[in-house]
């Protein structure tokens, strides 16, 4: 294993994954943020609204 050490620089090597996964994390976001149902920032109100009212047509 340390000769693999020996062809390539374990800072760059290191700092490369880094960036890599940080890329890949911020791709993943946006891609979740872009679906209707993974879209954790665009709150839908109305949906809880209308279930508080239905739960209190119910118990009257």
């Amino acid at each position: 294993m340390h000769k693999i050490w020996l062809l390539f620089d374990p800072r760059r090597v290191m700092v490369a994954m880094a960036v890599f996964l940080f890329t890949l994390a911020v791709l993943i976001h946006f891609i979740l943020l872009s679906t209707d149902r993974y879209n954790w920032l665009d709150v839908k109100p109305l949906a809880a609204a209308s279930a508080d009212v239905t739960v209190s047509k119910l118990i009257t």
